[in-house]
């Protein structure tokens, strides 16, 4: 095989695993980090090339235009996780989310697609989230931007799937990574919100605590970008199958007041 793969957010997590998991399946594999000359040696996956990237930063990401001009397999998995109430989410924080979770993976799926295209094979994932299928209090920030993804994931799918490129979008449930730890949180002390987000706080961590290994959601990817015709969408974790099934059945209410009470809240 002599398929090129680049996995951003490559040092942890699903980023560090999936690098992992297609080095070891022959792909010549490329992670992102934002300072890959200070990472650790068990923050760099066997057989994989490390580059700087930083998603907020568009001359970072044109600097991998050559790379990803000859790139089969784009896996933009880089992001922030961001937690508060709506009216006190600061307005450069939103910005910012945005560009790292929405507009730098797109900028890079632009660089990478006329690429495949012109060779007529490639593969584009976005790691997602279910809570863009199951959105939660207090994460509105965070949902919007995966739904944001998901967004340009399944509409680009169809532009490029006569070509052999497929866009596809991988949904992981609660995962154990340690992102409970990187989460970035705006509330302010006096909020009157403040005892229903301490409360789901707890609760999101506590279920991140019992989630699913990296390694797992990193297999789901491999999945995707394997299959001959990936599917859109492949949810991983959380009792995925069932959830979506009964979303499909019951109505929206309800499936809102089941996601809200796994998180204790009372809505």
């Amino acid at each position: 095989m002599n398929r090129t793969a680049v996995v951003t957010g490559a040092s942890s997590g699903i980023g560090l695993a999936t690098a992992a998991a297609l080095s070891s399946r022959g792909y010549r594999v490329v992670g992102t980090s934002r300072n890959p000359d200070a990472l650790k040696p068990e923050q760099k996956a066997p057989g994989v090339d490390y580059v700087a990237l930083d998603l907020t930063d568009d001359t970072s990401i044109a600097s991998l235009s050559d790379l990803l001009a000859g790139t089969d397999v784009l896996v933009n998995n880089a992001g922030e996780s961001q937690s508060g109430p709506l009216e006190e989410l600061p307005a450069d924080a939103l910005r910012r989310l945005f560009q790292v979770n929405v507009l730098g993976p797109v900028q890079l799926a632009q660089l990478a697609l006329p690429g495949m295209r012109e060779r007529r094979h490639g593969r584009v994932v976005m790691v997602g989230s279910m809570l863009a299928s199951f959105p939660l209090a207090y994460r509105s920030s965070y949902v919007a931007s995966k739904a944001a993804i998901k967004g340009f994931s399944n509409g680009a799918r169809h532009e490029y799937s006569p070509y052999d490129v497929w866009f596809t979008t991988v949904e992981p449930g609660s995962i154990n990574t340690g992102i409970s730890e990187r989460r970035t949180k705006y509330i302010a002390p006096d909020s009157p919100h403040r005892a229903e987000f301490d409360k789901m706080l707890t609760a999101l961590d506590h279920n991140e605590s019992r989630g699913i290994t990296a390694e797992q959601v990193a297999a789901t990817v491999l999945k995707a970008i394997e299959a001959p015709r990936p599917k859109q969408l492949y949810a991983v974790g959380s009792n995925a199958p069932a959830v979506f099934a009964l979303r499909r059945l019951l109505p929206a209410s309800l499936v809102a007041k089941v996601t809200h009470r796994k998180h204790n809240l009372t809505r």
